[in-house]
Order: C-alpha cells, then structure tokens, then sequence
C-alpha cells in the first residue's frame, strides 16, 4: 500500500563564489576559477551559483563539464539591475539577463537572482542617487520587475528571485513589505540573505512567518553585531563594511540559521539555501576552512537539519 502523504520539503544546501571571496568576473585578489570548483567540493556541497557573469567558463559544455566532474549542480544565476529607472534601461538590463539566464538554463539551474542597483558606490561610498525612491520609482521598480519575471520565464523557463541588499532600495524590513505588497506573487519572488537583511534590521524568521509564499531561495550569512554597529555609525559604504568582517562565520553572528531553517522547512517547500559569506579581498587560503565548518555546522541544525 502506498502512502498518499506528499514528501517532506527540502532545504538543499549550496555555497557561492561569494564565499571564497569572488566579487568579480576577474580580479587578482580572488582565486582562480578550478580551485573555487575544487575546494567547493572537497568542503562537502553539492550545489553551487553561478557568482559573478565571467568567473566560471561560460560556455555551457565546459562548465557543466568542469561542474559534473566535480560532483557539483547549479542551482542559480545572478543580474543586478536598475529597474525603478524605468523603461528606458530595459533593453541594457534584458541584454545583461538575457545572457546569464540563458547560461544557468544551459547548466540546470532553475532561479535567477536579482540584486538591485546600489544608491551609493559600494567601495568608495561616493552616493549615486538618492536612497529614497520617488512613488513615481517605485511603480516602475515593481512593474519592471514583474516584467522581468514574465520575460525570464518565458524565455529560459526561470523563476527569479529578488534579493534584498544592503545599500539599495529594497534592504530594510518596510522597503522589502513594500516591494512584496507591489509584485505579483506569480512572478516575483524573494531570495532571503539572512545577512543582508539583519544588515538593515530585519528580522528573517518573522519575513517567513510574514511572506511565507513568497520566499522562493535563501542566502544563509551571519552578520557581527559589533562590526555592524561600528559601521552603521560612521556610515560605512558595504564593500568597506565586507573588508572590516561584518559578515561573520557562523554560528558566531546574527541571525540565529536553527530558527530560520525551521521556519523555512514549516513552509512545505523545497528551498536551496546558499551559503554566501561576503569576504571580499580574502587570502586564498581562509575560505576552505570556513566553508567545511560551516558545512558541519548547518548539517547539525537540529530539527531543521538539511539535506543535500
């Protein structure tokens, strides 16, 4: 006799470029490529992003050859975009997307996350625009984000999933209500980063609670308290706020990952959770390390324990 209960929901945990510290399609301070794949591995994770568009090979072949040797699946893509200026930057940010989206379908992937532009520099601080939108801004910030979601699923079969993040307009817990209260829930939905949105004061596990249908991924990253109130008080830009180790290895920082697992596995829905632990410049040698500790440490989340 066979059951009719449905299978539990899992949370398959993945880590990121961003992890070893990879901000870019190519810098001499980050390390190469193959050892990104290699140690990613050997620290125990299955699936990975594909981080920043130029860092791994990007034709589809090779990278689902170099992934496939390595024991390794893609579950997403990234884009950063400016959408709350409106129509006229939508063909530059669809030729931007179009390409990524394309190779994260190529190598399996099924999400597309979507970071904001940011209202000031993230190294020098220097303020771009204001950190406020306009009504007027945010009306084309939702209607071109929905548009994005039509467009990408459409085209690539993608669902995105919008990612909340320090030093843009949707970072604090107000502006990530508003965004949601304003998109179609059929088309947009939400990447969590834990980090980020601690960052910015929000409080994770009552966004689940909250938005629940609409938390489609998660970024699991820890925030230092001391670190975070040192750079909110001399008004640290995140790149420099990254360099001081805002983001910590966890479980030493905010928010606690336990309750937020097992708010997101109260969900019912499978979830990739991506280890992403901002260290941007680090030396080659410390992201291992922190990426096998971390690995034991999310396998051993009680209740909430994760699955591969």
């Amino acid at each position: 006799m066979t059951s009719s209960a449905p299978s539990p929901a899992r949370i398959r945990i993945g880590s990121a470029p961003d992890s070893w510290g990879v901000w870019f399609p190519d810098d001499p301070r980050q390390v190469p490529w193959e050892r990104f794949l290699d140690e990613v591995a050997e620290a125990g994770y299955e699936w990975i992003e594909l981080g920043p568009y130029g860092y791994l090979p990007i034709d589809p072949a090779r990278l689902a050859d170099e992934t496939a040797r390595r024991g390794l699946s893609v579950s997403a893509g990234t884009v950063f975009t400016g959408l709350h200026h409106g129509p006229d930057v939508w063909d530059r940010t669809w030729e931007h997307v179009a390409g990524i989206a394309a190779l994260t379908r190529a190598t399996g992937g099924e999400h597309l996350v979507v970071i904001p532009s940011f209202w000031r520099d993230d190294r020098t601080g220097a303020v771009l625009e204001d950190r406020t939108l306009t009504p007027a801004q945010w009306r084309d910030l939702t209607e071109q984000t929905e548009r994005l979601g039509h467009e990408v699923r459409e085209r690539f079969g993608l669902r995105i999933v919008v990612h909340p993040h320090a030093d843009t307009h949707i970072d604090t817990e107000e502006n990530v209500s508003r965004f949601l209260d304003a998109t179609d829930p059929g088309l947009v939905s939400l990447c969590l980063d834990t980090g980020h949105y601690a960052y910015c004061g929000g409080d994770s596990v009552k966004l689940i609670e909250t938005y629940g249908e609409r938390i489609g991924y998660l970024h699991l990253k820890q925030v230092d308290p001391a670190v975070l109130a040192e750079v909110v008080a001399d008004g640290v830009p995140f790149g420099p706020a990254v360099a001081r180790g805002v983001m910590c290895e966890p479980p030493g920082g905010v928010p606690a990952l336990e309750p937020v697992l097992a708010a997101a596995r109260a969900l019912g829905t499978d979830l990739f959770a991506i280890v992403e632990q901002d260290m941007y410049p680090c030396p080659p040698d410390k992201p291992l390390p922190i990426a096998r500790r971390t690995r034991e440490y999310l396998r051993g989340c009680g209740p909430a324990r994760p699955t591969a």
